[in-house]
């Protein structure tokens, strides 16, 4: 995935492909449907009845704030490459500027691609709007709805859209420079949200009584159809991030289901050999851990790889939110940082292992060290860059309204205490 071929738009005589077109707008539907309604019914689902509506409600509202926010400057500052030259480092490699501020420029005959820059820019805007989203899940029962939303409006200001502008931005953008590969967002959603995610529920702290009581799922057949769309949606994601329709798309779209499927067989094996039984949520679990996984690389590696990518995906997730989480004691509610962030990193990095031609990848003239010396520091600066903005801002928000609810909306169910209604009316 790249912003770069924007600056295809100032191309002689651009033309409208139709199918192009077509299958973007489709992409685009696909993309939001992994939000609303596949995340808010996944993260829903996993939590107590009595919170089922704050986690709805909350992804309807990033997808609102975020919306009306790309469209006042975070595309601009996305795709803007005013002063960037390929190789050189400059502030515009960090993030873009604003003369794409309001969309300014836009036309109602505006193409990029073959397609309307309307559905360019509405294509991303999905990204933009799941990202903050994700990270929902890890302090999920226990943050204030409005602490929630200035903090994902801050994120996506200064955390997401200048890591994407950084991963994507083309020629000049930083990672571009250093030679990371990262087709539609390893770094810039999944880690970047697995991050921040671990920030939020290390400043937060435990939900009340958590290890010690036993706080279940209420509704699981509701959580693995929020999966199972979210599985369907990531064709949207991955090979719409193609931004158009060529050869790369069947071996992206292969790719992914095959992500998908080998993560739950990872998953499932190693839940099988450490106690036993293949749990429903677990298989679930795997799905989203093998797609994470293989988003960075769909486009760069072959099947082989692929499988590879998922089955360690299914398996290292599974110790990260079972064994790493207990070890640290951190009160991840969803286990965002150990399915996005551990996802995010194992396909990051071994993106850099199989997209050589010679283990069947795509990227020609690549070497394993060279390219995963180059993984391996995107990697390492999405994690401190968002760690320490994430961080900064979480304290800001908590000085200005509060971060956490108290002790008793907690017991009452942020449902009842934050939007006066139930899921269930018994």
């Amino acid at each position: 995935m790249t912003f770069a071929p924007l600056a295809l738009a100032e191309e002689a005589a651009p033309t409208l492909d139709t199918g192009v077109t077509a299958w973007m707008m489709t992409a685009t539907v696909l993309v939001l449907c992994m939000c609303l309604p596949g995340l808010a019914l996944f993260y829903g689902g996993l939590v107590r009845a009595k919170n089922m509506l704050s986690l709805f409600s909350q992804c309807f509202a990033i997808a609102g704030v975020i919306g009306v926010l790309w469209v006042i400057y975070g595309y601009s500052l996305v795709i803007d490459t005013t002063g960037m030259t390929a190789g050189e480092y400059s502030f515009n490699s960090f993030v873009g500027g604003l003369e794409r501020a309001m969309l300014a420029g836009l036309k109602g005959d505006s193409l990029v691609l073959g397609m309307p820059e309307g559905v360019f820019i509405t294509f991303q805007m999905t990204f933009a709007i799941i990202t903050p989203a994700l990270i929902a899940g890890a302090f999920a029962e226990r943050m204030k709805f409005v602490a929630a939303l200035v903090f994902m409006a801050l994120w996506f200001t200064f955390v997401y859209a200048p890591m994407a502008h950084m991963v994507w931005g083309g020629p000049g953008a930083l990672m571009h420079n250093w030679g990371a590969l990262d087709f539609a967002g390893g770094t810039a959603v999944h880690i970047n949200a697995g991050v921040a995610a671990l920030a939020a529920c290390l400043l937060l702290g435990k939900r009340k009584g958590y290890p010690h009581v036993e706080i279940k799922p209420h509704n699981l057949p509701l959580a693995m159809a929020g999966a199972a769309l979210l599985w369907v949606g990531w064709f949207g994601f991955n090979v719409g991030s193609a931004a158009g329709v060529g050869t790369v798309s069947g071996i992206t779209m292969l790719n992914t289901q095959l992500g998908a499927c080998a993560g739950i067989v990872g998953w499932m094996l190693i839940e099988l050999v450490k106690t036993g039984r293949a749990s429903a949520m677990g298989l679930a679990s795997g799905a989203i851990a093998g797609l994470v996984g293989i988003t960075p690389a769909c486009a760069y590696v072959g099947a082989g790889g692929a499988l590879v990518i998922g089955l360690l995906s299914g398996l290292l997730c599974y110790l990260a939110v079972t064994s790493l989480k207990q070890r640290f004691g951190y009160d991840d509610s969803l286990d965002v940082f150990g399915l996005h962030g551990v996802g995010g990193v194992v396909g990051a990095i071994l993106t850099g292992v199989f997209c050589v031609p010679e283990l069947g990848g795509y990227v020609e003239g690549s070497e394993i060290a060279t390219q995963v010396w180059a993984q391996v520091k995107s990697v390492a600066f999405t994690f401190v860059y968002c760690f320490v903005v994430s961080w900064v801002l979480l304290k800001l928000v908590d000085k200005l309204v509060g971060l956490r609810v108290d002790e008793e909306v907690e017991d009452i169910g942020l449902d009842l205490a934050e939007h006066n209604e139930r899921a269930y009316s018994h």
